[in-house]
């Protein structure tokens, strides 16, 4: 890929965590205490490791979301505007910070529990009061760690000002939750292949099912679904034409906990720089397979370079 004709102008919807990570043998099973071999305290949120990994990879990254008045807060107010995030439209309210617990074992594979804290206060009104900076942006990036109401408004509002929208569906609400229409009918639907399972309805065991699964939820009204499928890369699917796999590199992961969030930026920022959709999703799976070599979340979103770099590897 290369490099940007413009500096794209980002701007994510999303959640802002303190993640309380703990490096474990393996996971314990219900009733069990093991003991963990460190302990890190590492920002993170879904929204917040886009908003990062965004302004890693080139893009003007603007953050919309709150924090808490705790010390977090503080810490992650500080630590995006580090790494280059806009933060004048992140607030602060009375309470605590959003935190997630972390436990990843030595395969780099993790479980999460989430407590929503301060995201769980951001309100219609923040989005509303925001709309003229969501209708600045090249793409609008949106995830579900806020109230469902808030990102389909975000969604709505960028839809009004002919806004890229690029929503990475995670969590998934449970089968037969139904979520707002307009969070279907966006520009790039992405989710990982249990979350493309729980929005349509079957099971997704392969490439076959992943393809299935995108078709049910193109008639919902996206224009494209780019299925993540972890190490094995992502497939593209939409209505004009065949479904494409497009591989990953191979690596030895670490920690997997943010890889996802690594992919729908960079995704992100291709698109929003007017690539292709097969380009921008290579792009999207070589950051996201480099960000699961590093402990973290906000930490192992990776610099353009290192991804431009990587480009270059023959895919297996």
């Amino acid at each position: 890929m290369n490099d940007p004709r413009h500096r794209p102008r980002l701007v994510i919807v999303g959640s802002v965590n303190m993640d309380l990570v703990l490096r474990v043998p393996h996971q314990p099973k219900p009733g069990q205490t093991i003991r963990a071999s460190d302990f890190a305290e590492l920002p993170g949120g879904k929204g917040a490791n886009q908003a990062v990994a965004a302004a890693r990879l080139g893009a003007e990254s603007i953050m919309i979301g709150r924090v808490g008045d705790d010390a977090f807060g503080g810490t992650l107010r500080s630590q995006l505007a580090g790494a280059g995030v806009q933060i004048d439209a992140l607030q602060t309210t009375p309470g605590p910070s959003g935190v997630a617990l972390i436990s990843v074992d030595d395969d780099g594979q993790n479980a999460i529990s989430i407590v929503a804290g301060a995201n769980g206060r951001v309100s219609l009104d923040d989005v509303r009061a925001a709309e003229s900076i969501i209708a600045s942006a090249d793409a609008l990036l949106v995830q579900f760690e806020l109230p469902i109401e808030v990102v389909a408004e975000a969604v709505t509002i960028a839809g009004r000002h002919e806004v890229m929208t690029i929503v990475d569906p995670a969590p998934a609400p449970p089968r037969g939750v139904a979520l707002p229409e307009a969070l279907y009918h966006v520009d790039v639907l992405s989710p990982n292949q249990t979350e493309a399972a729980d929005l349509a309805g079957i099971e997704v065991d392969d490439l076959a099912g992943a393809e299935r699964a995108a078709r049910l939820l193109l008639q919902r009204g996206a224009r494209c679904i780019v299925v993540k499928l972890g190490p094995d890369g992502a497939l593209i699917v939409a209505s004009e034409a065949p479904a494409r796999h497009v591989p990953s590199i191979t690596v030895e992961p670490i920690d997997t906990t943010a890889a996802g969030d690594a992919f729908t930026a960079a995704m992100a920022v291709a698109l929003a720089e007017g690539e292709a959709i097969d380009s921008a999703v290579r792009f999207g799976c070589i950051a996201g397979a480099l960000a699961t070599t590093t402990l973290g979340a906000q930490p192992a979103m990776p610099m353009r370079q290192r991804v431009q770099s990587a480009m270059q590897q023959k895919t297996p």
